[in-house]
């Protein structure tokens, strides 16, 4: 029979390093552009990060702490999502930093930043593919007592859609072409798209 390490999350796991983030993987990374009510731009990955709906696209991310993107996005109502790809892991990583507010992490992260379409925000220019982002609600999370936590869900509808032709394949995104990277938890984990493979649903009745 298998054996389990079974624990209660509150009481404490156990283990060397929380194993959570490991487990819930892996996690696309939201790779967030945004701008201050000033101008000022902003860059920043998130691992909580998703799609929640196909028509009409929602996709949304959460930030734990009050984090610069957290705060653009309320007072602007726009974020554009951005592909992380292998080839731009370097610079994802960078724009992890805590800079300050007033710093650029286009610019910290040697980056080449081009206007959005449809939203006053600027995207990765050599992002295979990005998703500008009106937002439909900004939720703060609470736990089983109703205690408010420090981490909000941004989600926003996709209004505008940008993909590099290189990543299209007889007319379908290619992820692995793309090379996609994903968080896999602990430090520094992560996991690049390398193949896929075809699984369709089966036909009930």
């Amino acid at each position: 029979m298998m054996q389990f390490h079974s624990y209660d999350p509150a009481e404490g796991h156990g283990l060397p390093h929380d194993p959570f983030k490991a487990i819930v993987a892996p996690r696309p990374i939201g790779w967030i552009s945004s701008t201050d009510s000033e101008g000022v731009a902003n860059l920043a990955p998130y691992s909580f990060f998703n799609a929640f709906v196909s028509s009409p696209p929602i996709i949304g991310f959460s930030s734990e702490g009050r984090k610069h993107s957290l705060a653009n996005i309320e007072a602007t109502g726009v974020f554009c999502f951005n592909l992380a790809t292998r080839a731009m892991a370097e610079a994802v990583n960078q724009t992890s930093g805590a800079y300050p507010a007033e710093v650029d992490e286009f610019e910290a992260a040697g980056l080449e930043k081009t206007p959005c379409s449809a939203i006053p925000a600027p995207r990765v220019a050599n992002a295979l593919a990005a998703l500008e982002c009106k937002v439909t609600a900004i939720h703060r999370l609470s736990d089983l007592d109703g205690n408010g936590l420090e981490a909000h869900l941004v989600l926003g509808q996709v209004v505008y859609v940008h993909i590099a032709e290189t990543a299209l394949i007889d007319g379908r995104f290619d992820i692995a072409k793309a090379g996609t990277i994903a968080r896999c938890g602990y430090r520094g984990d992560y996991a690049e798209v390398t193949e896929t493979f075809e699984m369709l649903r089966p036909s009930i009745g």
